[in-house]
């Protein structure tokens, strides 16, 4: 996380330039560590860069992407304070972390090159405050699963919320970061009107083994769809949960576009 007593801990998605270069280059050196099936969310046709599993068929229920790319945030977009943006590369450094154990993974990523089932269509975005370099970034992904993968997730994800619940390693490029606890946090207002939702906040000791740093996940599903959202700090302040009005903006933007 940038520099000082944060420094060892890369950020999903912040400050990318050389550092993700470097990182990319040694992921690429082989350097890196080890349901409903009905959904709509109709819309104009996006850009291809949007999904990393977009070149995956898309069954019939499952979104594709342009129809996910509809449903979620605009690049520049605002959300009272934050402001959306599209991933400059390929979504967050996070996606490609994994975990031990591995039935940990889900509470690290849902991306398919880590996590299975593989989703048929994603598309994120970045929520944050742009001028706060050290500020609160939400990381948000949308993804379409077909015969049944959006319930095979969230099943995964609260096994391994239960399963969890006494800590794991997350692995990264060149280095690992200890969670040391998963609790399950507030589910947000709108989950009543999902399919089903889980929660989470995740106490992780940086790299230095010295501080606590606190970051939170809640997964919404829809249909086909999941929606997840993940916030993180750099500092070790703990935010209390996802922003609210972050979760409520993209799930009244789905609901609509889904008509």
């Amino acid at each position: 996380m940038g520099t000082g007593m944060y420094g060892a801990r890369n950020v999903r998605g912040r400050r990318r330039g050389v550092a993700v270069i470097g990182i990319a280059a040694a992921m690429a050196l082989g350097v890196s560590a080890c349901g409903g099936d009905e959904d709509g969310a109709g819309g104009s046709a996006g850009a291809s860069d949007d999904s990393k599993a977009s070149a995956a068929p898309s069954a019939p229920g499952a979104p594709d992407t342009a129809r996910l790319t509809a449903a979620s945030f605009t690049d520049g977009e605002k959300v009272g304070t934050y402001t959306a943006s599209a991933y400059v590369l390929d979504g967050p450094l996070g996606d490609a972390y994994t975990a031990a154990p591995a039935g940990c993974q889900p509470l690290v990523s849902l991306a398919g090159e880590v996590s299975d089932p593989d989703p048929a269509a994603q598309v994120q975005r970045k929520v944050d405050v742009p001028d706060e370099m050290l500020g609160l970034t939400v990381d948000v992904t949308l993804r379409s699963y077909a015969k049944g993968g959006a319930a095979t997730v969230m099943k995964a994800l609260g096994k391994a919320g239960r399963d969890c619940a006494g800590g794991f390693t997350e692995e990264r490029a060149v280095a690992s970061a200890k969670y040391l606890k998963v609790e399950p946090a507030k589910a947000p207002a709108f989950a009543a009107e999902a399919d089903e939702s889980k929660a989470y906040r995740f106490t992780i000791l940086d790299v230095k083994g010295k501080e606590k740093l606190y970051e939170y996940l809640t997964v919404v599903r829809s249909g086909a769809t999941t929606l997840a959202f993940r916030a993180e700090i750099t500092s070790t302040k703990d935010v209390g949960g996802v922003p609210p009005e972050v979760m409520a903006a993209q799930w009244a933007k789905f609901r609509a576009a889904k008509g």
